[in-house]
């Protein structure tokens, strides 16, 4: 890729860099490091074929590779830049600790180089939703006529948006929370917390280190952090960041929206925030029928995404015609088939509970398909605010047991088919046991509450299987 000049303040010509994981993010970063004139080292844990093929086409462009070993620290590092998923207390980022070597991440490598003219970041974090926020945000952008892309977490790497040719107005960038950890310096132009949900605890160590690291979003903030009212700890995050002077507290919300919110009042999304006298005037932005779909936790991602457009100065057409443009990801509460009267939808991407939940809330009754990788979750909580939706569960997975015993104490009377198999067939015969309780009306709904790889190589694969089990149910009319 061609490099656009980086920020003068940075002198790289012979800094000593060690490189953490091969990789997405830690390729391209050795490359732009190396590119720059520092002296890379890439250390990484694995030695398997793929890792020595990586470190052959590293080598050859004069890049140091040593692999089977990412604890030790390199002799001379002077900076480490480390994949995201890198979890704290490894040994190599104790011995830079103890080196006074600084540890960054990808993000925070990209937000170092940014040239003197780049393009604001309006920033997206959250326990879920935020890669459909994010893309929803970029359509908004994009409906507005600015030139901006969906970056971080999510299609195009932040190196390339802020080293390559392409020139943006605006970025609309989607953080995990392992991103702003390693993230000390990232001042966003607006910033998201959409929700906090118990999730990767074990790489955080805590629920408060968790939020904590989320809570890095708002630092800095120049004109808006935007909460979920729904959510106190989002807002209590705000509360305790430091950002810009006159930078303001907005919150979204799926009822009327007071001073400074944006909500929804007769199914059309407002906005008492960005408009001259909101203590008594709101301005229209959408019906709630340009969010599709229009579940409950989609209409609050739709309500973040305008939230961040409306603080870069976005008028309200734009925030209707992108919403309107805007379709979600495949296998995110995606409508597969309706037969006999039944609607089968995928939301294979509820990889946990609070996913889950939001999912189950948005329809009823519910024929609900679920299991796999727990994680540690725990499904009490889960199944007693969703009981009441529930004509009827399709158990599958290594885990299923845990969501059974919930059931058995908190929904009894609900009839529960528990498959005993993990093998990928296993969704053909879910599909089958979940049309046979369905009754006319119902939504049959593969949201799982748990990760996927006990059965499938990813959330994609597993919804894919579904979608093409309801496909063939369709196909022999047996529903």
């Amino acid at each position: 890729m061609g490099i656009r000049k980086v920020s003068e303040q940075l002198d790289w010509q012979g800094k000593r860099v060690a490189v953490a994981g091969l990789g997405v993010s830690g390729i391209p970063a050795a490359r732009v490091l190396h590119g720059l004139g520092a002296v890379v080292t890439v250390v990484n844990d694995g030695d398997d074929e793929r890792s020595r093929t990586q470190a052959a086409e590293l080598e050859a462009e004069g890049i140091t590779v040593r692999l089977g070993d990412g604890a030790t620290l390199p002799p001379g590092t002077e900076l480490i830049v480390t994949a995201p998923g890198w979890k704290p207390d490894k040994p190599l980022f104790r011995a830079a600790e103890a080196a006074g070597v600084e540890v960054w991440g990808d993000v925070e490598l990209a937000w170092r180089l940014r040239g003197p003219d780049a393009a604001p970041w309006l920033a997206v974090t959250g326990t879920n939703g935020k890669t459909t926020t994010v893309r929803m945000l970029a359509s908004i952008l994009e409906a507005a006529g600015l030139r901006t892309a969906a970056v971080g977490n999510i299609g195009v790497s932040l190196l390339d948006a802020v080293l390559g040719e392409e020139e943006y107005d605006v970025l609309a960038v989607e953080l995990s929370s392992y991103q702003l950890h390693w993230a000390p310096s990232l001042r966003a132009h607006s910033a998201a917390v959409l929700n906090l949900a118990p999730d990767h605890l074990d790489w955080h160590g805590s629920m408060e280190a968790y939020a904590a690291d989320k809570g890095r979003v708002y630092e800095g903030n120049q004109v808006a952090c935007v909460y979920n009212v729904a959510d106190r700890v989002t807002e209590d995050l705000v509360r305790e960041a430091d950002v810009e002077e006159g930078c303001r507290a907005i919150g979204f919300t799926l009822g009327t929206p007071g001073p400074s919110q944006l909500g929804v009042v007769d199914d059309i999304l407002v906005d008492r925030a960005f408009v001259p006298n909101r203590q008594k005037n709101a301005q229209e932005l959408a019906q709630v029928s340009d969010v599709q779909p229009p579940a409950p936790h989609n209409i609050a991602n739709a309500l973040a995404a305008a939230a961040l457009a409306r603080a870069f100065g976005v008028e309200p057409k734009a925030v209707r015609d992108g919403l309107r443009a805007f379709r979600p990801d495949p296998h995110r509460i995606e409508l597969v088939e309706e037969i006999q009267g039944v609607t089968y939808v995928d939301d294979s991407k509820a990889t946990n509970t609070h996913a889950a939940e939001a999912s189950l809330a948005a329809y009823d009754p519910i024929v609900w398909i679920a299991g796999g990788l727990a994680k540690g979750a725990t499904f009490d909580e889960l199944v007693q605010k969703s009981a009441k939706r529930l004509r009827g569960v399709v158990l599958i997975g290594q885990d299923r047991a845990l969501i059974s015993e919930a059931l058995a104490r908190h929904a009894p009377e609900v009839p529960v088919v528990d498959l005993d198999r993990t093998d990928t067939g296993a969704m053909s015969a879910a599909v089958r046991e979940a049309a046979a309780l369905a009754r006319p009306g119902d939504t049959v709904l593969l949201a799982p509450a748990c990760a996927s790889m006990d059965m499938f190589a990813n959330y994609n694969k597993r919804g894919e299987a579904f979608a093409d089990a309801v496909r063939a149910l369709a196909a022999t009319g047996d529903a």
